[in-house]
């Protein structure tokens, strides 16, 4: 939720002229009687520096419960002094929760509102009669005022929440929801606190702090410690989901793409790199994220030990640096200069680190230790997942390649021709070309220069065509010396001036021979025969194409004497 700048600048010029102002005039109106009490308002101010310092987090929601003790301090010493305590406890808060620079309007926000809050509850109070000091403990219509002054106090508090969540964060979600709900119950739960410590200090002096101080500071641990394990088993639970979501993808980028998702999900990243391990000593970026977009800029490579991953991948295991000024000296320009937080965590498998995984937040002490150890877990299940994704990639180009040329081979070539031809009979497609060449005489060139010299004309005349039609097409090895070329899109006669294309790349240029059988030789000329055939002109069906082609091929050019284009005709 951003806030404009104009209004950030706003809320510090509200607070510079309604606070000190205000705090001056509550001094004036409701002076307090502070003789021979200083050491006892120090006390108080302790405990509500402690309290304040020690938020309940409550659904990763800090729960701020100082309302109990505002209460006793305001029916202990009067109104001006709660005001101070109020503001003091803000402070405190807000230090614990390390703001970072860009919320830095957030404390004069929030003095704002714990001042108009203590203020008009304050004078509530008043009006109606109430009083504060020892003497409390035998009236009890100020009590029952007392109690009023707590839901003023704490309903006044939501309101001004509310309009700043509305107005200033422009938030369009309900605020009255699980959060307040909860943070509704342990308040008014912890009130009678207040009352207990007011009348306690009366009896007992500053002995009544420790005996309410002590419980409140442990149950606020034993709470704390609660949602960390139900944080951390969240986190485990949702390593175990991810997990199983990587192991379902079957493409390496889909594997990469799910697993940097999903941790910018589950954790405050705006940045991320992947590395992986290219040779023994150096690291290779190969996925780079910077606020939510790829980038794909070249990086100079990492070696082992140098920088924060080359370092994770020489100590193998992960580092967590809270701040910049942990490990700038250890950057290697990576990281941007506005990142503050940095989670380098090896990807290891078989216990060989195969890459380094970092991510950066712009916030300080964003990350905790136990995400490094789910992260640490993620990665496991990352290193799994892109190895078998690795394995499937390479059985699929296995099966759909041939392995000499690298063109696709005729399962593949099938495959694509029959999605076309449903294309075509959908109307996705309002044509489809083929043309088939076969190397004319190729059984002579393997007589001639041997068959070792024979494959490296297909692997050469592979690269041409794929060079010649580049993105029009698909060229694949029909078989032998033939090869197919599928061009969606391409009527008869662009495939007909492509195939001529074709046929003069492969006769005017000779071709090279680096293990020919007759040392003297070390070029080739050749020539083909090429056919051409068009959907639905000349065929309705994936079968009739290629037949029609190859009857261009042997028909219209291998008869009328080779190295010529001959296009499909009915009659």
């Amino acid at each position: 939720m951003a806030v404009h700048p104009m209004t950030k600048k706003a809320i510090f010029l509200v607070w510079l002229l309604l606070v000190p102002a205000g705090m001056w005039f509550t001094y004036q109106t409701f002076p307090p009687q502070l003789s021979g009490q200083w050491l006892d308002i120090f006390a108080f101010l302790i405990l509500t520096s402690v309290v304040a310092f020690m938020p309940m987090v409550i659904n990763n929601t800090p729960i701020f419960l100082i309302q109990w003790v505002s209460l006793a301090s305001f029916l202990s010493f009067g109104l001006f002094i709660e005001m101070v305590f109020a503001q003091v406890a803000v402070i405190v808060l807000l230090l614990r929760l390390r703001v970072q620079k860009d919320q830095y309007f957030r404390v004069p926000l929030n003095l704002i509102m714990f001042f108009l809050v203590s203020l008009v509850s304050g004078v509530v109070y008043y009006a109606l009669g109430g009083q504060t000091g020892p003497s409390l403990i035998n009236d009890p219509n100020s009590i029952w005022l007392a109690a009023l002054y707590a839901v003023v106090n704490y309903s006044l508090n939501q309101v001004i929440i509310s309009f700043y969540l509305y107005f200033i964060y422009k938030s369009k979600e309900s605020y009255f929801g699980k959060d307040f709900m909860v943070e509704t119950i342990t308040t008014f739960i912890t009130l009678p606190l207040g009352f207990v410590l007011y009348m306690f200090y009366n009896q007992q002096d500053l002995l009544a702090l420790l005996f309410i101080a002590i419980p409140f500071a442990s149950l606020s641990i034993i709470f704390k410690l609660y949602y960390s394990s139900e944080k951390v088993n969240e986190y485990l639970q949702n390593a175990a989901e991810i997990g199983h979501q990587m192991a379902e993808r079957i493409e390496v980028d889909g594997v990469i793409d799910l697993f940097i998702q999903k941790l910018s999900e589950m954790l405050p990243v705006d940045y991320a790199y992947i590395l992986d391990v290219v040779s023994e000593d150096e690291l290779q970026l190969i996925r780079r994220i910077e606020s939510g977009s790829g980038i794909t800029s070249e990086m100079p490579r990492i070696k082992k030990n140098e920088g924060i991953s080359g370092y994770a991948w020489d100590k193998q295991k992960g580092f967590l640096y809270d701040s910049q000024k942990e490990w700038r000296k250890y950057s290697k320009g990576y990281i941007p200069a506005d990142a503050e937080s940095v989670l380098a965590v090896p990807i290891v498998r078989n216990k060989k680190v195969i890459g380094v995984l970092m991510l950066a937040s712009k916030r300080k002490h964003a990350y905790e230790k136990s995400q490094l150890m789910i992260v640490d877990i993620l990665c496991s299940y990352f290193a799994v997942a892109i190895d078998n994704a690795k394995h499937y990639e390479l059985t699929k180009t296995q099966s759909e390649r041939c392995a000499l040329t690298n063109l696709y081979n005729y399962r593949y070539f099938e495959k694509l021709l029959t999605e076309e031809f449903d294309k075509l009979f959908q109307f996705e497609r309002k044509v489809l070309s083929l043309i088939i060449l076969d190397i004319d005489h190729f059984k002579a060139v393997n007589d001639t220069y041997g068959h070792q010299s024979g494959n490296e004309i297909l692997c050469e005349l592979a690269e041409r065509l794929s060079k010649i039609v580049s993105t029009s097409g698909t060229v694949a090895r029909y078989g032998g010396e033939e090869f197919v070329v599928l061009l969606p899109e391409a009527d008869k006669e662009e495939a007909y001036q492509m195939a001529e294309m074709i046929r003069q790349a492969i006769a005017n240029w000779p071709f090279s021979m680096q293990h020919s059988l007759d040392p003297t030789q070390h070029q080739a000329k050749i020539t083909a025969s090429i056919g051409v055939a068009t959907a639905p002109e000349d065929a309705e069906d994936p079968l009739a194409l290629i037949r029609h082609a190859d009857r261009a091929l042997y028909v219209g050019a291998k008869r009328a004497g080779r190295n010529r284009v001959a296009e499909y005709s009915s009659c």
